[in-house]
């Protein structure tokens, strides 16, 4: 477990007597009760999901094997990884994530997640649920995750990248919402083409436009893949971060909504408002 990272640093803080998340808190809430009104704080518990078959195999076959073929199939008759599920190890790792939140949460008071996102992706609902169920939570704050497709890991050729149908995850978590629109298709995977670093960054920036535009929250759970964990630290500024199977990152966001400047034309356009966007600065 690469859990560590979770764990503030020594920063020096004006407040006694507090544990260091009590401490960062405090700090966190002061940027945002000092900030103008188009400036937002957020901090983003962003966790990776515990190993999958799909991991699993690509070790056993080794990464030229596993490119070259065993990735395009659903599985090798013993083992099935297409929309993979979590092995043994991966199921540990994500009760290792909880005890390690169920600590935090007594001991070093951190702050408990106000609103909880995951890719719909099959192991990453499965790292949610046994990361943060049975956990003593505020009874405002409950465990009740918003399924987000944007939040999938990179689209590849894999089966393992290829999700199943809304209706399947429905029975899965059945009293997990979905945001609106989200499709009973994957109409993303094909099998043949792949979504490029560049398409999957601008998927991640929207992603960030969504939850900062509409969600109030400042403490906000993000339970998805290494590679779209990778794209949004990129997109944020970050310096890049490889996360182990069931690994945590909390990272505190700044953001600021500017007016973006109209595009010069010498067409008539109608009259609308002027558009928002969000820029992002990491702290």
């Amino acid at each position: 477990m690469n859990l560590p990272p979770t764990r503030l640093a020594s920063t020096t803080y004006s407040s006694t007597n507090l544990t260091q998340w009590q401490r960062f808190a405090r700090q966190v809430y002061t940027l945002k009760l000092e900030s103008p009104s188009n400036v937002d704080y957020k901090v983003l518990f962003m966790g990776r999901h515990g190993e999958g078959y799909h991991n699993a195999a690509q070790t056993f076959y080794g990464t030229p094997a596993w490119n070259c073929y065993w990735a395009e199939v659903d599985g090798n008759g013993t083992a099935i990884w297409a929309d993979a599920h979590l092995d043994p190890a991966g199921i540990a790792q994500a009760q290792t994530a909880n005890a390690f939140w169920a600590h935090e949460l007594a001991v070093q008071r951190i702050p408990a997640p106000q609103t909880y996102y995951t890719s719909p992706l099959y192991r990453c609902l499965q790292t949610a649920n046994i990361t943060f169920s049975g956990l003593d939570l505020p009874s405002s704050q409950p465990f009740l995750p918003l399924i987000k497709h944007g939040l999938r890991e990179g689209i590849s050729i894999h089966t393992c990248d290829r999700r199943s149908n809304r209706s399947v995850i429905h029975a899965a978590v059945p009293s997990w919402p979905f945001e609106p629109g989200f499709p009973e298709y994957d109409q993303l995977w094909n099998g043949v083409t792949a979504e490029t670093s560049s398409a999957q960054a601008i998927r991640s920036r929207k992603v960030l436009d969504d939850i900062f535009g509409a969600d109030p929250s400042t403490w906000i759970s993000i339970t998805s893949h290494s590679g779209e964990i990778a794209s949004i630290l990129s997109v944020l500024g970050h310096q890049p971060f490889s996360l182990n199977t069931g690994a945590v990152i909390p990272v505190l966001v700044r953001a600021e909504t500017v007016k973006e400047q109209p595009s010069p034309t010498t067409s008539s356009q109608p009259w609308t408002g002027q558009p928002m966007r969000q820029e992002y600065e990491m702290k």
